[in-house]
């Protein structure tokens, strides 16, 4: 990776994912200085997230030695202008909590936090495969399904903070019962646990997203049915999102984002859905990786 912009301060960017908790260091002259990646077991507990989260800045803050440094965290969900509590996340046990002022208690720093999606969003569009372009529309396809949009390199955030929540938009009312309690949404059938989802329900067995790709390939019959309807409601979010916004560019980003075959018949099937003779948006994979969005927050940190 290409050095990143310098800066007279450290930056320190902390990623709390469904599956993983990742933290950066960014020094002045814009090198990575340290990355490390836990588990985040969310089923242990909020208590231990904020553990992991803390055991994780105090490697980074040991790293900077002293030095002054930025912090910005990006998580799923968005911090609520009205009540200052953590909502729409799908660790749904950080929803209702007291994210900012409990982080900042723990970590005896201040922070920005901002959604995991707009800081992916943001990393593509100043640093990465969004650069060149004013309208930037960032999707995150891994445990759930999330999206930030980014206009003239400054994330739009909106009044609700709901900008980019493409992941909750309705593709069938009659479908899935989501965790926001929506029956549907595009998170249901695009993400890494919504394929997990349909596999079980179809093979009556649990098999990882990744498998059920590798299964599909070796000519699974279960397996290759669940993404050919994977492919389709890609296309159908999608197109729905360019009616919407019609972005200069889509970035695409998550463990999902690495299938070569979404590409294709992933495009495809957004030109299948398409309200337009033809399909001139550019559907594309992210250049800085899994750490887009790490990055991303310790981009935005104070």
């Amino acid at each position: 990776m290409k050095n990143l912009p310098t800066s007279e301060k450290m930056r320190i960017g902390i990623d709390l994912g469904g599956t993983k908790i990742e933290v950066v260091v960014v020094d002045q002259l814009g090198q990575i200085a340290l990355r490390q990646r836990v588990a985040t077991d969310a089923h242990l507990g909020v208590e231990h997230i904020f553990n992991r989260i803390k055991q994780l800045y105090q490697l980074a803050v040991v790293s900077v030695a002293g030095q002054e440094h930025t912090l910005g965290i990006g998580t799923p969900g968005s911090i609520s202008l009205k009540t200052g509590l953590l909502k729409n996340s799908n660790t749904v046990s950080l929803n209702g909590v007291a994210l900012q002022q409990i982080l900042e208690e723990h970590l005896q720093h201040a922070c920005q936090i901002e959604n995991d999606a707009n800081c992916f969003a943001f990393a593509e569009a100043t640093l990465g495969a969004g650069q060149d372009h004013d309208c930037v529309f960032g999707v995150i396809m891994g445990t759930g399904c999330g999206g930030g949009l980014v206009i003239n390199q400054q994330i739009r955030i909106g009044p609700q903070r709901l900008s980019g929540e493409w992941g909750h938009m309705t593709i069938d009312p009659n479908g899935p019962l989501c965790f926001c309690g929506k029956r549907g949404c595009v998170e249901t059938f695009i993400s890494g646990s919504g394929l997990e989802r349909m596999f079980l329900e179809k093979a009556a067995r649990p098999l990882c997203a990744q498998d059920i790709f590798q299964l599909a390939a070796q000519g699974d019959p279960n397996a290759a049915l669940i993404l050919d309807h994977f492919y389709d409601q890609f296309g159908r979010a999608l197109s729905n999102l360019i009616h919407l916004l019609d972005p200069d560019v889509i970035v695409l980003g998550g463990g999902l984002s690495n299938q070569e075959a979404i590409y294709q018949r992933g495009i495809d099937a957004v030109q299948k859905h398409l309200f337009s003779d033809e399909l001139t948006t550019p559907i594309i994979k992210n250049h800085l990786g899994d750490s887009a969005g790490v990055i991303g927050a310790a981009f935005i940190g104070v």
